[in-house]
């Protein structure tokens, strides 16, 4: 039998959930799939592993943001809202790689692409991105690989 997808995972866990009563858990992945199921209506296709990777990862950025602006009004019970949904949403990423681990795939796409220069930033972040794709922020990727650029 072939593994289940993410998509399939993260449904079971939606039922597991629901049967346990976890109302918090729930509300997450009822978030998760209906985020799946616009992708699959608006577009027309069936959300695979690696499009699913991209939406978790972006909901994950999203709730860092808000997090942040939540701790910044001084809204704390909101904020702690918006990092349970992050951590729950981050069972379903890969794991994330460390600086050691990213700083050598950022170097080794430089030398791949043949980048010295930023104007060409593109080439090796086309690289870089399937690699680190839900396993790293982006955000981070890209300041890394200008500062790496800048020496």
């Amino acid at each position: 039998m072939s593994q289940p997808t993410l998509k399939d995972r993260i449904n079971d866990a939606l039922k597991t959930a629901m049967r346990a009563k976890e109302k918090e858990r729930v509300a997450v992945l009822r978030l998760v799939m209906s985020e799946f199921k616009r992708i699959e209506v608006d577009e027309r296709i069936e959300v695979d592993d690696a499009r699913a990777l991209g939406l978790l990862d972006k909901m994950v950025k999203q709730r860092r943001d808000s997090e942040q602006q939540y701790r910044n009004a001084n809204r704390p019970e909101l904020a702690e809202q918006e990092a349970y949904e992050i951590a729950e949403i981050q069972v379903y990423l890969p794991t994330q790689l460390t600086t050691a681990e990213l700083d050598a795939i950022v170097t080794k796409a430089l030398a791949d692409a043949a980048v010295t220069e930023a104007r060409d930033m593109g080439k090796a972040m086309a690289l870089i991105k399937p690699q680190v794709q839900g396993r790293a922020d982006m955000g981070e990727v890209s300041k890394l690989l200008k500062a790496k650029l800048s020496n």
